[in-house]
This record gives structure tokens, sequence and C-alpha cells, in this order.
């Protein structure tokens, strides 16, 4: 029996991949898969706004749907770092007059010109000419002196300010330590829970990325660690971070606060170039979409954003509020799939992209060769469909920083590595494939192939492996003689069998 289209709903495929925020908008089980069947590959978990107790359930609704529509489907568990945050002002808000002040203490404030921090230490470590920003950075304010548990500031940029809205300290280097009590709490909870990838936010240095991944190697998991690139800390060191993490996020609302906005676009292209220099992907985060909370439609300087993002280089871009709180989730989804798909008939028909040299990929020499002459052929050959079979995924991850325009499915033995492969940049992770044997491989890729209408007889199909397919009674001598990796030039037959 020859395999089945996968997803008839979903009319073009997106090769850069969709994170999506679960939150009350789409916490239903219909909204989840609704928001799956338009595009979304990931699903974000906002450690910041609920408990492992909060989200289980919905990690359990997603692995079910993941079974109904059998697609893999990867869970982001975002931690919240040190984010520190205002506690209660008296009324809930205050307007700040330029020129006006207010002070910092470390506890039971006076009235509502006194204010206090979720970081209690925070008044010993701020010093006179500190500039302390709130209310997304719309507010700032100037220390103008600092005494023992009680510091003065004055207004420079006037406006509204509300209770736990968030504390931005530019140049300020704070002690609060990267991973907090309740952050290890729950990397410990996703690592037990089979969550794909957990990011960080707020990363200051690769010494933090190494302790999350062995928080979470210690547990048993084999998670991808996703560094946030949100302080200024984090730019000065950006290729130590993109090099001990698994990927890195451009978390451009907290970094729009934390550097000059003006400079965000730049630091966006230079957080994108590092990622590929290191074979990592990217995500491009906040404010993607962000009018489509209340619309059913973006701006154009949104579509544009999208867009740019793609070109960049980007493999995934985020919808946070969008679809966590907005009105038009599974609209929001939609339209950043019709994004893309438009944006990326742009590199329609360009070979293999060589112009970044990898720094490093943790691929031995062999297949790397393998996974470079795999790409070239594909485009020479004018293949309809490239599949790769992977273990660990580094073949297929490799495969997609290459930006090979043929669709590319990816296979695997592994439920977790399929699931990692859906933030791999034009890789379609399946399952069922024989992902062991090469004859049968071929076989399930020319019906799959033709069952989606993506090939037709006469088209070809590339097959890119590792010994393991090699690994039958046929391949035993194969394997002895020391082979790694294999490619293989496969032509679609009129019915299914080996080529």
């Amino acid at each position: 029996m020859e395999p089945k289209s996968q997803n008839p709903g979903r009319r073009r495929w997106a090769r850069t991949k969709i994170v999506a925020t679960v939150g009350p908008a789409c916490r239903e089980t219909q909204k989840l898969s609704e928001i799956v069947s338009a595009g979304a590959d990931l699903l974000r978990l906002n450690m910041a706004h609920g408990s492992p107790e909060l989200y289980q359930p919905i990690v359990d609704d997603i692995r079910q749907i993941s079974r109904q529509l059998d697609q893999p489907i990867a869970i982001l568990a975002d931690l919240a770092g040190p984010k520190i945050r205002l506690q209660e002002i008296d009324g809930g808000s205050i307007f700040c007059h330029r020129d006006e002040e207010f002070f910092f203490v470390r506890e039971n404030p006076a009235d509502s010109h006194e204010l206090t921090s979720t970081y209690l230490t925070l008044v010993d470590e701020l010093a006179k000419g500190d500039v302390v920003m709130l209310a997304d950075g719309t507010v700032s304010m100037l220390v103008e002196e600092a005494k023992a548990g009680r510091v003065r500031l004055r207004v420079i940029e006037p406006g509204t300010i509300r209770s736990r809205q968030g504390i931005n300290l530019p140049d300020v280097r704070l002690s609060a330590p990267a991973i907090s009590v309740e952050d290890y709490q729950h990397a410990i909870w996703a690592a037990k829970a089979g969550i794909d990838y957990v990011s960080l936010s707020f990363v200051r240095s690769p010494d933090e990325v190494r302790t999350l991944k062995d928080i979470v190697r210690s547990n048993g998991s084999r998670a991808g660690i996703i560094a946030k690139i949100e302080k200024r800390e984090a730019l000065n060191r950006l290729d130590e971070i993109v090099a001990e993490a698994d990927g890195a996020m451009v978390a451009r609302g907290d970094l729009g606060v934390e550097i000059d906005v003006a400079r965000i676009p730049l630091e966006q292209k230079r957080i994108v170039r590092a990622c590929q220099e290191y074979q990592k992907p990217s995500i491009i985060a906040t404010q993607m979409l962000d009018s489509m909370q209340d619309s059913p439609r973006p701006t154009r300087a949104e579509a544009t954003d999208v867009a740019n993002a793609i070109l960049d280089g980007a493999d995934a871009c985020m919808l946070s509020g969008e679809t966590a709180i907005g009105q038009y989730p599974r609209e929001a989804v939609e339209m950043m799939n019709r994004s893309a798909v438009a944006t990326e008939e742009m590199i329609a028909g360009r070979p293999p992209r060589e112009a970044v040299r990898p720094r490093a990929d943790n691929l031995q020499e062999i297949t790397r060769a393998v996974v470079r002459g795999a790409g070239t052929m594909a485009y020479s050959l004018n293949a309809k469909l490239v599949v790769v079979a992977s273990h660990s995924g580094r073949t297929a991850q490799a495969l997609s920083q290459q930006r090979s325009w043929a669709p590319t499915i990816g296979v695997s033995t592994s439920e977790a590595t399929l699931r990692k492969m859906c933030l791999y940049w034009g890789v379609r992770p399946l399952r069922g494939a024989p992902a062991t044997n090469v004859e049968q491989l071929i076989r399930h890729a020319d019906a799959w192939a033709r069952a989606e209408q993506l090939a037709q007889p006469g088209d070809r199909l590339i097959i890119v492996g590792g010994s393991h397919l090699a690994a039958g009674p046929e391949g035993a001598a194969d394997l002895a003689a020391g082979i790694h990796d294999i490619v293989i030039v496969h032509q679609v037959e009129a019915a299914t069998g080996a080529g």
C-alpha cells in the first residue's frame, strides 16, 4: 500500500519554520490542532507565564494531536531567566513626569513614588549615573543618588509605568544568576517531560548555556538548548555563545531596550550570520505580526519584516502574543506561512549556499563532503526531492544549512530526532519511513513523492544516509570496508519499486 498525503489541508509547505506560542487563545485542543494544520512546526511554552502543573496537560494534548495528525510536532520550553520586574504599584499604574523624582527601595514602599522590584538586591547594585528603563523602554530614569537600601532617580523619558512590568538596565552588570531556582525546576521538568528544545532568556555567557545543558543532560534529556540573545553582554560574546548552544533566538523585545533600537536590524543580521557559520538554527522573535493580535490582517511593515528575516537567512520566525492571546491565532500562523512561501520563491533555482564556510559543524569529514555533494547533485540534476536518513539529526541539520531548493524530508528511527527536525529549515520530518534499509527507503520515498505530487515518473530523487542504511546482511561487507555515508540518485518509477 502506497503512502498517502499526510496533510492535504496545508496548501503549500513553507521551508522557513514557524514557532507559535501557546496561551489562552489557543489552549484548547481544537485550537492547537488548527494552528498546527495552518503551518506551526514548533509550539512554545512561555515558562514565565505558567508552571509545569499548567503546561503538562498541554504537552500531553500536543503529543496526542501529533499522533492524530501523524505529524511530528516539536515543543519549546522557554525559561524566564533573570527577568527583573516591578512589584505592585499603588493604584496599579502611575504616570511619570519629566524630571519627577522616584525611589527604589528594598521593600514596604510608603507611597506610589517608592518602587520595589522582584530583584531585592537591585538597590545595592545600582550606582549614580545608571539608566533604568521601564515599560519596554518607553520610560527612562537616571540614578541621581544611591544610598544603602534606597536609590533616588529622576525621570528623563516620561510615560506610564504599571505593576509587574519589566525593568531593563543597559550597561549595568548584575550578580543575579542566569538560572534561578524556579528555572532550574522548570528545566528538570522539561527534561523529564520529553520537551524537545529548552531556551534560556537573558544569556550573558557561554557558561550559562553549558550550565543549562548539564541540567538537562543529567536528567536524561537530549533537548536542544536555544540561547536567547537579548543582552549587550551576549552580543559581546556572540560567537562563544552560539558555538556552545544548539541554536539562537533573536529576542528583539528586550534587546531593543538594552541597545539602541536603530541597531536591531544590524544585530539581527549578525546573529543570523553567526548561526550560519556554526551550522546552528536561528529564530527571529518579537512583534513579527503584532497587529494581528487585534486584526485579521498584518500591516505592510510587518509582512516586510517577516520577508526580510527570511532573506537574512533565519531558520524560523516566532509568533508570541499573536497566537498566545490574540484574537486570530490560526490566521496569524496562516499569514506567516503565506509570507514565507512567497518570500522563498526568491531563492527558487539557486545553487546550494556556499558563501558561509562553517566554523564548526560536528560532522565527520566524509559526512561533510557527502552532504555538500548531495546538495550540488540535487541542484545539477533538478531533483524533485531529497531524502535524508539521520539517526541523530546532524546530517539533516547540515543539509538544511545549505538552503537547497529541492524539498527535503528527514527520516529517522528516533521520534525525538524527527521532532528536532521541526526546527531545521527546509526539512520536513516524516514518520513511518524505513530508515535502516536503503532499498525499502527508496521504494517508500518513490511512492511518497508521487502521493504528495512532488514527483512523477522520470523525475530524480536524492537519497542521503549513513552506514546504518547498509546495516542489513547485504551491507555488512560495506560496513567492514569503512563506508560511512552514501548518496543515491533514484529515478521515479511508474510503479513502486527499487531504483
